[in-house]
């Protein structure tokens, strides 16, 4: 991108999580293969959402999580997430993390991780594929791991096909380069898993309440 394309960009303003902000603002927003992507190392946008007003504000509706948990529409998928992850070890590491940060109380999502739950003799292309329509969300955790493997090809590919307006994928990088990012997702917003990870995990439980 010419310097002249990215100077008439930074006066731009977009809108990520309902919330305003510049271009201009590198520490949320970045560039990949010429589109832009978001950041996690602040999160301006969704990491200052609260769920109280500040002094002086007028009060606004509290959250009502059991009422998001507890929707009709949530209980027509068996899974709230579908998190799809190498073999490798690491990436099984970093995918149990996330899962067990989104399970816990009181986010208590209902995630699919194929070393735990796929059933023993099945088909791995009929559980994959099963668990990809049965869920909500579908997070692609993208390690220089997961660009190498043949399974997860397959799987985002198979995210892919419902087309970028079905607003139910999620990407999740870890230690991976802009270089290294597929092509078939550089005109998604991501999270970066690298630089908080907390924070990050926090942004994919938001994302879901949003998508779901």
């Amino acid at each position: 991108m010419s310097s002249n394309t990215w100077g008439q960009l930074s006066k731009t303003t977009y809108s990520i999580c309902g919330k305003r902000i510049s271009a201009s603002e590198d520490s949320s927003v970045s560039s990949v293969s010429g589109a832009l992507t978001s950041s996690s190392s602040t999160l301006p946008s969704c990491s200052s959402l609260s769920l109280s007003s500040s002094p002086g504000e007028t009060p606004t509706k509290p959250w009502q999580l059991p009422t998001v948990l507890s929707s009709e529409l949530r209980w027509k998928r068996k899974y709230d997430v579908f998190v799809c992850h190498s073999s490798a070890q690491s990436d099984i590491e970093e995918a149990t993390r996330l899962v067990s940060f989104l399970e816990d109380s009181p986010r208590s999502l209902r995630c699919f991780l194929w070393q735990r739950d796929a059933c023993p003799g099945g088909a791995v292309c009929t559980e994959f594929c099963q668990a990809v329509e049965n869920s909500h969300l579908r997070a692609l955790l993208i390690t220089p791991n997961f660009v190498q493997d043949d399974w997860c090809n397959y799987m985002m590919h198979q995210v892919l096909t419902e087309g970028p307006m079905s607003n139910r994928m999620i990407p999740l990088l870890h230690s991976l380069s802009h270089s290294q990012y597929p092509k078939e997702l550089k005109f998604y917003y991501y999270i970066d898993l690298s630089r908080n990870p907390i924070q990050a995990y926090t942004l994919t439980w938001r994302t879901w309440l949003k998508k779901r």
